[in-house]
């Protein structure tokens, strides 16, 4: 397999990396800024945000794993019974937390996401420290800290403030905890922040070193998550800081890779992958489709887009879990799919 990344400081290339990375957060900010001014800011997220960041990144982004996966048959066949048996038992485990009780299943749903979206932060860290070959233990513990609790952090004053106008899928979805345990964690996250850009100013002064790509992660992250969920409670800027910097790299990490598979593999992949608009094009009709059931089947929401809703009530215990099957499938493989110790024919990092 030819390599992704050219020899640089960036994972991408400075344009790309700067575009989907800072990019995707500052568009998030400007967004909360026109929700101010449209006088939304506080309110439920308006059908185009909905539109915009949820069918069409958070949805889309989660069935560009097919590209990593099933849509490509050299790799699918290389670790066919993982690949299969992931959302064959996802979707039994599915049913049976269903069958206990509605909040149960989204309750654990909400769990694995949670971690997803925390571990995808920590990964591009990762990633980026691998790039530059950052070695010392004592900057990687540095690291991991502020990046994990630029997102814990917040979770915990989540779940320690409820009820938010907020939630991660469903109302009340998350779990109480103690107040103690917030004000507890706040010195230590503002102490995690502190020591980590010091950090970065120390080794640029003192060595001249730079690794502006995982500096702009740690601060994007940090002020997305603080401002969408800590300082501000309304479910329109909450999607749109969360969604956003979440979704928007992950398509880049998932076309350079389908470009660097497209020699390769099968005729059907090198068209879906022949350019970056048949590339989201495929993406956004999958998650059209997948909204289509979701709404017609369990929400009834949105008639406008995607007609009359269906009555499925009897049904919902087999049909909920089968449509989160694409997600949960995602969130799973992903712990799995980039680790390069698991991948020998894949290189992220050159």
């Amino acid at each position: 397999m030819s390599e992704i990344l050219p020899q640089s400081k960036w994972l991408f290339s400075a344009p790309i990396d700067l575009s989907v990375f800072l990019g995707s957060a500052v568009v998030s900010l400007l967004l909360l800024a026109v929700g101010w001014q449209l006088g939304i800011l506080n309110d439920e997220s308006p059908d185009w945000t909905w539109i915009s960041a949820v069918l069409l990144i958070d949805v889309a982004h989660v069935w560009s794993t097919s590209f990593r996966v099933y849509f490509d048959a050299e790799e699918y066949k290389r670790r066919i019974w993982l690949y299969t048996l992931v959302p064959v038992f996802g979707y039994l485990i599915g049913v049976a937390l269903y069958s206990e009780g509605e909040l149960v299943f989204w309750k654990a749903l909400a769990i694995i996401a949670v971690f997803h979206f925390v571990r995808q932060q920590y990964g591009w860290v990762n990633l980026y420290r691998a790039k530059l070959q950052e070695k010392s233990n004592l900057t990687w513990w540095i690291d991991a800290a502020a990046i994990y609790l630029a997102t814990v952090y917040p979770l915990c004053f989540w779940m320690t403030s409820l009820p938010r106008n907020f939630s991660w899928f469903v109302e009340n979805d998350f779990f109480n905890l103690p107040a103690i345990v917030e004000q507890i964690l706040f010195p230590v996250y503002a102490l995690a922040l502190i020591a980590y850009f010091g950090k970065s100013v120390y080794l640029y002064f003192a060595d001249g070193f730079l690794n502006i790509g995982k500096d702009i992660i740690v601060a994007t992250t940090a002020v997305c998550w603080y401002v969408g969920i800590v300082a501000l409670n309304s479910d329109y800027a909450f999607t749109v800081t969360n969604i956003i910097i979440h979704g928007v790299p992950y398509f880049a990490l998932i076309y350079f890779y389908a470009k660097s598979r497209r020699e390769t593999a099968g005729r059907f992949y090198q068209k879906l992958s022949s350019n970056w608009i048949v590339f989201l094009a495929t993406l956004w009709a999958l998650a059209y489709l997948e909204e289509l059931f979701w709404n017609r089947g369990v929400w009834h929401e949105r008639e406008f887009l995607f007609g009359a809703g269906w009555n499925l009530e009897n049904w919902k215990m087999y049909f909920v879990p089968l449509l989160a099957v694409p997600q949960l499938t995602h969130y799973v493989l992903d712990g799995f799919i980039w680790k390069r110790k698991n991948n020998e024919n894949f290189r992220l990092i050159s």
